[in-house]
């Protein structure tokens, strides 16, 4: 049985926290309501997983986060509040080695609560799952790869990528691997709640050469451009013509329990796009991405496939390794070059 320390300055907060994992069949071995009894609570409880309020007295989760993690190293999910400091916030918690990120509940709490129930749930047995020599590891500055001057891509590039848990970093780090003169078109689903993918897509233009931004319903994008699907929407692609992408914004079902869904937005670029594609999934837990990744394979695109070592949860990319219809399985550190190999013109 999964073993949780609960991390929060509010009482309430706390025991609805625990009934909630109790319940989901998760132990709750040890309480904290402030950082410095969370970084004692963890020493003593060795708990499997911890979830962490982000603002608390005498010392903060973020804080709690950079202690816990160079002293005794635990898979941590951020609770954070539906606020752009929340948001922020929770980022650098990221940076500092938590594994995930869920928002608490706003408005009227006790319905909030029951609404993220299951997502709960299925948080903390992820990040329960995740190898923590891979979290935390994001690049402060953009590294493109060098690119000679007579490097030829092919026109009208566009790529999809597809990450979950542990994957913000990986993310970060691929973007920041990808050069303007490439010329691409990228559209980012990263499984995220929707207070926090509009920060997200700001921290993906402060460190890309790429002009990015969250994906708006009826956004065109064009060569240099990136799109991060919105939470709570999945991202169609709705039209593509002379290197342009167009798309729309849906809240039809969710898919394999997510919204967005890498799924859609892979399958309908499979659909819509005439030019060079390229499909890559990395970090995280579920079958998300396989479908796509087999759609994008059908319709003559390249695949690509985070490996096991540098997956923070090698579920993901696994499930679409599966399917067969992946030409490539690199660390996380080879998959912007690995990006570039499939849109770089024979010479």
């Amino acid at each position: 049985m999964t073993r949780a320390v609960v991390v929060d300055d509010s009482h309430f907060m706390r025991t609805v926290i625990t009934d909630i994992l109790e319940s989901g069949g998760i132990e709750v071995v040890g309480e904290a309501t402030d950082g410095r009894e969370a970084v004692s609570a963890v020493a003593e409880c060795d708990p499997d997983v911890v979830t962490m309020d982000v603002e608390m007295p005498n010392m903060n989760g973020i804080e709690a986060v950079e202690e816990i993690m160079a002293t005794t190293p635990t898979p941590i999910l951020m609770l954070s509040a539906h606020t752009e400091n929340g948001a922020e916030a929770t980022f650098e918690a990221l940076d500092k080695g938590a594994v995930d990120v869920l928002a608490k509940p706003g408005g009227e709490v006790s319905t909030g609560i029951s609404a993220i129930k299951d997502d709960l749930v299925r948080k903390v047995e992820s990040v329960e799952r995740a190898d923590l020599s891979t979290v935390g590891e994001s690049s402060p500055e953009p590294q493109s790869p060098d690119v000679a001057d007579e490097t030829a891509f092919a026109e009208n590039g566009t790529v999809v990528v597809g990450a979950s848990t542990g994957g913000p970093s990986v993310v970060e780090n691929v973007l920041s691997g990808l050069p303007l003169a490439a010329d691409l078109r990228v559209l980012v689903v990263q499984h995220m709640p929707d207070s926090f993918t509009s920060r997200f897509a700001k921290r993906l233009d402060g460190r890309s050469d790429y002009d990015v931004r969250e994906a708006e319903d009826g956004d065109r994008i064009g060569g240099g451009e990136a799109l991060v699907a919105k939470g709570d929407y999945h991202m169609v692609v709705s039209n593509y013509s002379d290197g342009r992408l167009r798309v729309k914004l849906d809240q039809g079902p969710e898919r394999h329990g997510v919204r967005p869904a890498i799924d859609v937005t892979m399958e309908t670029a499979a659909e819509t796009v005439s030019d060079a594609l390229t499909g890559v999934v990395l970090t995280g837990m579920g079958t998300d991405g396989a479908a796509g990744i087999e759609a994008i394979k059908a319709a003559g695109g390249a695949t690509l496939a985070q490996d096991e070592e540098t997956s923070s949860v090698f579920g993901i990319p696994a499930r679409a390794i599966e399917t067969g219809c992946v030409d490539d399985v690199l660390p996380a550190g080879q998959v912007p070059r690995g990006i570039l190999s499939t849109v770089r013109e024979p010479t």
